[in-house]
């Protein structure tokens, strides 16, 4: 039980710091499940998220990209270039 609680605390701390950075409550939650709660990936899965998505990409499109190239900027960026 105490790992347990220490878990949740630990999911609420990196969504909290998330929040802080200015992503939307939603897209934490989902990058956090997406990434089995690891907060330095879904950190960089939202800070290029919201790079693709100024640029003009489709927010789902940039959502599959991310996850077929592992987060990775350039090889993200080509097959986004591509489609």
């Amino acid at each position: 039980p105490d790992c347990l609680l220490l878990q949740i605390l630990s999911y609420l701390g990196a969504c909290d710091r998330l929040l802080k950075q200015g992503y939307e409550e939603g897209q934490v939650e989902e990058a956090m499940e997406m990434f089995q709660y690891s907060e330095k990936k879904a950190a960089e899965f939202l800070h290029l998220l919201a790079q693709f998505n100024d640029m003009g990409f489709q927010q789902n499109e940039i959502k599959e990209v991310l996850l077929l190239c592992g987060n990775q900027r350039e090889k993200a960026l080509e097959e986004l270039v591509m489609k």
